[in-house]
């Protein structure tokens, strides 16, 4: 027992971020503007967590992920025009024109992500924390507008994250990715639901 309270004030703050991320991602499913600003505060106190843990392509996402939330905040609130007034932007698919910029960003940032690890830093996993960065680069855009598909880059992303995390003992967080990605299941299903009654309503 006194290991586990010992353990537990040795993590407290990957704990308290890891916690952030479990009530995040029910309110990133729900469609709530509020995930952008518990996923900003997050994001800041993971920053410090991956410098230490020597992830520093998931240390550079955090700061991408700090941008992109006051983005994506504006845009679920005031993202779409209607004549003289701004509401939230709706759920969409990805265009195929869409899937081709992105996928060819995935792919650069990839390469030039795991060079920079490689050549500039002591990274011991740079060519999976350089996937799983640019994965992460492309559906946070994906998540500010909205684009139904980005659950199933996140599912990607988490599940490789996970393995990436337990490598690094970084159990808690571990334990986090793994609840998202079922949990990125559970929001592809809830927001197909919301697009296909929008449809509807055409």
């Amino acid at each position: 027992m006194d290991k586990i309270i010992q353990w537990i004030i040795e993590n407290w703050f990957e704990l308290s971020a890891a916690a952030l991320g479990f009530i995040a991602i029910f309110l990133q499913i729900k469609q709530n503007a509020w995930y952008w600003g518990v996923s900003i505060v997050m994001v800041s106190m993971y920053i410090f967590v991956y410098v230490e843990a020597k992830l520093y392509a998931d240390m550079s996402l955090q700061v991408y992920y700090l941008i992109v939330g006051f983005y994506g905040w504006w845009a679920w609130l005031f993202g779409k025009k209607v004549k003289n007034s701004r509401k939230s932007i709706p759920v969409s698919t990805t265009s195929k024109i869409q899937w081709i910029v992105l996928s060819a960003f995935a792919i650069a940032s990839f390469f030039g992500i795991a060079y920079i690890l490689i050549h500039y830093t002591n990274s011991d996993v740079p060519r999976w924390d350089a996937f799983t960065t640019a994965l992460s680069f492309v559906a946070t855009w994906m998540l500010a507008r909205k684009k139904i598909e980005n659950w199933l880059v996140w599912i990607i992303v988490d599940i490789t994250s996970s393995v990436i995390y337990f490598y690094k003992g970084l159990y808690p967080t571990m334990g986090l990715f793994i609840f998202l990605s079922g949990m990125a299941v559970i929001g592809y299903f809830a927001w197909k639901k919301d697009l296909k009654n929008a449809e509807k309503t055409i």
